[in-house]
């Protein structure tokens, strides 16, 4: 059976990475709606060989689709997502608005597959941030052996987890440097070229940023919430791929051999990590791949049970286009999608 399949958000990097994803991966479709907003109405974008062009979102009927994949932002998903899902097309939403509440599972299909289960209740499922899905699917296989107290992490996150618009400041900045140029500051607030930025999202009251809460809350709620975590998120000069320092304390000993092992086996992770030979894994290296990559596991003797490793993907594909597609094929592999529409 193939399923009429609709991407919110069709011009955007991750719109246009799902519609690539769906693409290579075979994803059995029959209809493929690409929308965005009316001033992209018409514009084309790539799915496999062929080119649609977009509709606008306004005018869509839902009813058309049997599953819609948003990656469109917060305010999008709030106004579109339950018109779709009441619709009866089910979503899958990119975005953070869906995914603290508890009527909404908030999957990784590596780490709690069966949570899909329950978008019966809204007919919704949320993906997590970006920078939380690599952590998980490096924690989870971790946690199942020793169990986790504490995990303290250091993000790096690249332009292109906040669009677009981000990427290309991160360009022209580098460019007008080696000119002369003053850099022009839109999507950060600090120049990004040649630089590091220790703000991602809004500042909470506590001095935290919203994307430092998003790890801790989204980690709770799809592994476990009695792990205690926390993190400083950080914007680098990098186009594509988040790494993240992870310093985990467990209850139970675990040795970096042992680890290495036990992530060797579990599904979606890549072990490269052979420091005699300086093998490990970069943003660079990791683009364009499905993996998430784990190096630099080593015992931290300054606490009972700790170790600290190294974490990299691809954020695009991973941190949100391809877990999207991934929860639609678990759906699709449990029998839970609905039937075509026509």
């Amino acid at each position: 059976m193939a399923y009429n399949v609709a991407i919110v958000g069709a011009t955007g990097v991750v719109g246009q990475e799902i519609l690539s994803i769906l693409a290579e991966r075979l994803f059995p479709v029959d209809m493929v709606y690409a929308l965005a907003s009316r001033a992209s109405v018409g514009r084309e974008v790539s799915f496999g060989e062929r080119d649609l062009k977009c509709l606008d979102i306004e005018q869509f009927d839902f009813r058309d689709a049997d599953i819609a994949l948003f990656a469109a932002g917060a305010e999008v998903s709030k106004e579109w997502v339950p018109k779709a899902a009441k619709a009866d097309c089910l979503v899958i939403d990119n975005s953070s608005f869906f995914r603290m509440d508890p009527d909404v599972p908030l999957v990784v299909p590596e780490v709690n597959p069966d949570a899909v289960a329950g978008f019966k209740k809204k007919n919704i499922i949320a993906n997590p941030n970006c920078s939380t899905a690599q952590l998980v699917v490096a924690l989870k296989p971790l946690h199942d052996r020793a169990r986790i107290k504490r995990v303290v992490v250091a993000t790096y996150q690249s332009a292109s987890g906040a669009g677009k618009e981000a990427m290309d400041e991160l360009w022209n900045q580098t460019k007008g440097i080696y000119v002369g140029d003053a850099p022009t500051l839109e999507a950060f607030p600090r120049q990004i070229a040649f630089n590091v930025i220790p703000h991602c999202d809004d500042f909470m009251e506590d001095g935290s940023t919203r994307e430092e809460w998003k790890l801790m809350a989204e980690t709770k709620k799809i592994l476990d919430p009695t792990i205690k975590l926390t993190a400083t998120c950080v914007r680098v000069p990098v186009f594509v791929g988040h790494s993240e320092a992870v310093n985990i304390e467990f209850e139970e000993p675990l040795s970096a051999d042992e680890a290495r092992s036990i992530l060797r086996e579990a599904p979606g992770i890549l072990v490269i990590d052979n420091a005699e030979k300086e093998q490990y894994v970069t943003p660079v290296e990791c683009v364009g791949d499905f993996a998430t990559f784990v190096s630099r596991v080593r015992e931290d003797t300054t606490v009972e049970n700790g170790l600290s490793l190294w974490v990299v993907s691809d954020n695009l594909r991973k941190g949100a286009a391809l877990n999207a597609v991934q929860i639609a094929e678990l759906l699709l592999n449990r029998g839970l999608l609905p039937g075509q529409k026509h």
